[in-house]
This record gives structure tokens, C-alpha cells and sequence, in this order.
């Protein structure tokens, strides 16, 4: 099944382009203190080799605007400047270098201190991000509204707004702390408007019902063609985000960032500890890199042959374990057997051939 790309305004953050036929990229957040430039740094480092391509900072004071400029000149991420309640903080974001501007309709909207940020976006030639949150909503909507429409009405307004100055240059993003919300309200979001979107659930509670809650509302999305960013927001390391976010991606078939492994969830019928090779397996594929012009390769680990030798064949290369050995498959076909303690070299040579 190919996804059916809904098409968005391009628009470009740092060096990376989103919207239109550009792959869907992924985004987290520092979680230090911005002001704090080596702690900083040192986070984005460590996204950027999880493999997340825009990251956003917490801009709270003038110190964090300040460490901006010290930051752009390190890190090789577009960087986006989250900016509430305080205006000016989004002009100090501007001139100390940020690729992007995130504002929250619920605490900065009056019209003047807008206007100046939007004057500073068209010099600097940075987009806006217009980041309409659930828990931020309760001076600018009706309760009488669903979640999902006043989540809508604010950005739709906010946008409004902004158009009025004659700036397009529009990334939105509508966060519901529920999937259901989240989802709507991108779906009526969608029919109204040109911009791209970043895709997040906000809030999400425990780091694995959060990862479930966001595939849940993100994948529903992306499966209808919705989306050009995502952040996967976890109580956890920020790493952990950009690792959901890659799943989600690769379980769509939106973008493939390393080989593929298929394996079994093991039974009684299972003779060889297979969750260790699995593991094993995913540990050094994680080190390996691929260019979206090339396709990792697919590779199954079976345990048993109930469904093993039919994955095993579908796959790249495959294992179809029996009591302490496995059957090795290439590209469809059987071509030898090998022992449980080589099974992995085995299949990191054969990678190699590819």
C-alpha cells in the first residue's frame, strides 16, 4: 500500500525542507536548560546520532536567547526557538540565530507584539511554527466547542492573524494530550489549509503508553497522508523519542533508517534462545547508517518452522532455527546451514555481499 502524500506548503528550516514530496522528518526536544550550552550541545549531539534532524530548545529567559548564538555555531541541527508568554524572547530567539520560532496561540496573541515577531521572521527568512496545545486553550475557546474544533479555531485564528501580515512561511502543529483529539483535529485542520504540519500527542504520560498513545495518533495520520513532522514527546531521554519516531516511520514504510528484522515473538516450540540473537542483531544494525537513496536490507530470525522457512524466504537473508541450528536463506533461496553460536557473523557476512 503506498500513502497517498497530502500536499503541503514547502517550507524550509535550517537545511532541512519539510512539506511537499520531502521525506517526513523528525524533531524532539532538548531537555536541559538552554543556558546551560555544553549540557545543551551535548544533547543535541546525542540526538542528532539517534538520527533526529530538527531539534527545539526551551527559550524561558534571556540567557537561553543569548546561548543561541554560542549554540548555531556547534551544532549542526536547525534549531527551533520554543517561546511562550514573553514576545521579546522571541525576538532575542531571532537575532541569536534560531531557524524556526515556535509560539503557543494560548499565551502570546495580541496583535501589536505579533506583528513585531512576524516583521522579525521576514528579515531573519525563518518560518513560524503556530504550536496550538489542549492545556492552553482556556482564554481563547468556548467550552461548549469539542477539543478537537477548539484546537482548530485557535490555529485557524492564529493563522488568520498572521496572513494578514502577508507571512506564509507556516509550520502547524495541534496537540491533543488523547489520540482520538489529536487525530480530528488534524483531520478538519487539514481541509482548511495549505500549511505543513508537525504531528505530536502532548502529555503523554508513562514513556511506553506514551510511545503507544503517539503511534496510535501519529501513525493514524500518516496512514491518511497527514504530516511532514513528528515528535514522539516522552517523559524519558530525549534518544528515545527520536527511536519511536523512527519506528513509526519505518512500520509505515514512510523511511527506512537501518536493515529490517523480522522475527518471532518464540513459543514453546522454540528451541535456541532467540531474543538474544534478536538482540545481538539490533544492536549492531543500529550502528549502521543508510542514505535514503539505498534500502537496508530485510532480515528474519525465525524460531521455529511453523512460520519460519516463509519469512526466512521473503526476507534478504534469513534464520529458520531447529534445535541449535538454524537454515540460512538469501534473497528467497536456502543456501546452508549454520550453528547457533555463528548464526549472527553468518549474517552480518552475508550483509556484506549484498
Amino acid at each position: 500500500m503506498k500513502i497517498a502524500r497530502r500536499k503541503a506548503r514547502i517550507v524550509k528550516i535550517g537545511n532541512i525542507r519539510i512539506g511537499g514530496n520531502y521525506p517526513v522528518a523528525i524533531q524532539s526536544m532538548a531537555k536541559t536548560k538552554t543556558a546551560d550550552i555544553e549540557s545543551t550541545l551535548g544533547q543535541i549531539k546525542d540526538l542528532e546520532a539517534a538520527g533526529c534532524e530538527i531539534v527545539r530548545l526551551a527559550i524561558k529567559d534571556n540567557a537561553d536567547a543569548i546561548a543561541l548564538k554560542k549554540i548555531k555555531r556547534r551544532a549542526q541541527l536547525p534549531l527551533v526557538a520554543d517561546i511562550h508568554f514573553n514576545w521579546r524572547l522571541a525576538l532575542a530567539a531571532i537575532d541569536n540565530g534560531a531557524d524556526k520560532i515556535r509560539l503557543n496561540p494560548g499565551n502570546i496573541y495580541k496583535p501589536a507584539e505579533v506583528k513585531e515577531i512576524i516583521s522579525a521572521l521576514k528579515s531573519a527568512g525563518i518560518p513560524l511554527r503556530i504550536g496550538v496545545n489542549s492545556g492552553s486553550l482556556k482564554a481563547l475557546n468556548s467550552h461548549r466547542l469539542s477539543m478537537p474544533d477548539r484546537l482548530v479555531a485557535a490555529g485557524l485564528s492564529y493563522v488568520r492573524m498572521v496572513e494578514k501580515l502577508k507571512f506564509r512561511e507556516i509550520v502547524i502543529s495541534l496537540k491533543a494530550s488523547n489520540a482520538q483529539d489529536t487525530i480530528a483535529a488534524y483531520e478538519k485542520m487539514s481541509r482548511l489549509c495549505e500549511y505543513p504540519f508537525h504531528l505530536g500527542v502532548t502529555a503523554t504520560g508513562l514513556p511506553l503508553e506514551g510511545a503507544i498513545k503517539s503511534a496510535i495518533a501519529i501513525g493514524a495520520l500518516l496512514l491518511r497522508g497527514i504530516g511532514d513532522t513528528i515528535r514522539v514527546s516522552l517523559t524519558d531521554n530525549p534518544k528515545e523519542e527520536v527511536m519511536a519516531g523512527k519506528f513509526i516511520l519505518e512500520a509505515l514504510g514512510l523511511r527506512r533508517f537501518g536493515p529490517e528484522i523480522i522475527s518471532c515473538p518464540t513459543c514453546g516450540r522454540c528451541e535456541v534462545d532467540l531474543v538474544k540473537i534478536v538482540k545481538e542483531l539490533g544492536a549492531k544494525f543500529s550502528t549502521m547508517n543508510y542514505g535514503l537513496s539505498t534500502r537496508p536490507p530485510k532480515v528474519a530470525v525465525m524460531g521455529c518452522v511453523v512460520n519460519g522457512p516463509g519469512e526466512a524466504r521473503e526476507a534478504d537473508i534469513g534464520l529458520a532455527f531447529g534445535r541449535n541450528e538454524a537454515l540460512l536463506f538469501k534473497n528467497g533461496k536456502p543456501i546452508k546451514k549454520v550453528s547457533y553460536s555463528r548464526c549472527i557473523d553468518a549474517v552480518l557476512r552475508e550483509m556484506e555481499r549484498i
